[in-house]
């Protein structure tokens, strides 16, 4: 199954971002750059360092200075982040360009890869809530609360790695079409974001 994929490689992602546990780190991306399995531990990669990065802007004694290059960093971040699961995309619309849809076939509002975003997080979710459960310096209270967030983590996990894979099955088999709608963000687009273009004249 796809999910199954998706979940090693992100897990194997995350597993690599925390030997070092550093924002700054670069990847070392282990898998050929002509496989899916590239663009996804790219992904969550990204994903993961933004995890971290949100946890340091939410630092109350943060310098106000240092608050703003974070906020840049997290932008430019989600950026990526969003050409990245474009990528994927293209990679299903070029893995099924062949198929012959349905007559009686149907879409779905969130394409797969933005599916497989959800799951990249939601990977992030299950090791970091982990962690809770077995923190030294956490109650015990604090970790039997955090053992069951796991649990609902763990079954939000397992159902949509289902449905991710449900709707891969019916792409394949024609009985959903897949619709691509680009994300437009403007905020980062000098010619979209008043406060950019304003400051340019």
């Amino acid at each position: 199954m796809f999910s199954d994929l998706c979940l090693k490689v992100f897990n194997h992602s995350i597993s690599d971002y925390h030997i070092k546990n550093n924002v700054a780190e670069n990847p070392s991306n282990p898998f050929n750059k002509q496989k899916i399995e590239y663009l996804l531990y790219q992904k969550n990669w990204i994903d993961t360092v933004q995890w971290h990065l949100e946890d340091l802007i939410r630092d109350p004694k943060i310098n106000p200075e240092e608050a703003l290059k974070l906020k840049r960093t997290i932008d430019a971040s989600n950026q990526k982040r969003t050409d990245l699961v474009e990528y994927i995309d293209s990679y299903f619309l070029e893995t099924y360009k062949h198929v012959k849809i349905n007559d009686d076939a149907t879409f779905n509002s969130e394409s797969p890869a933005w599916a497989i975003d959800r799951l990249s997080i939601l990977a992030l979710k299950i090791f970091h809530m982990k962690e809770e459960t077995v923190r030294d310096d956490a109650t015990q209270k604090h970790q039997d609360n955090c053992k069951d967030k796991l649990e609902t983590l763990n079954q939000q996990c397992k159902d949509l790695c289902t449905a991710i894979d449900q709707l891969l099955n019916d792409i394949e088999l024609g009985n959903k079409y897949m619709l691509i709608y680009k994300q437009m963000k403007m905020y980062n687009d000098e010619d979209l974001n008043p406060v950019l273009y304003k400051s340019k004249k």
